[in-house]
């Protein structure tokens, strides 16, 4: 696969990604929706680092840091939601 073919195809899932996103913040809020927005959004996360930035070629370490970003991030603020409540 050309490399813009793949942006393109990575574009499209970061759309649809995105749009999954409004369309679950627009349902009532419960627990279980608000864990499937972050996962989205961790997803996004991964998409981007993989993606765009093409760290699927950089060295594992820096790989596993960005990726893990976004879940410590979504990590966060999920112990947010339950803390304060």
């Amino acid at each position: 696969m050309s490399a813009s073919r793949f942006l393109l195809v990575c574009w499209a899932a970061l759309a649809t990604l995105s749009v999954c996103t409004v369309v679950l913040a627009q349902m009532d809020a419960t627990w279980r929706l608000s864990v499937a927005i972050l996962l989205v959004a961790v997803g996004k996360a991964w998409l981007i680092a993989d993606g765009f930035m093409e760290m699927r070629h950089a060295p594992r370490l820096w790989r596993r840091l960005m990726v893990s970003w976004g879940v410590v991030l979504a990590a966060v603020v999920g112990l947010t939601l339950v803390l304060f409540r």
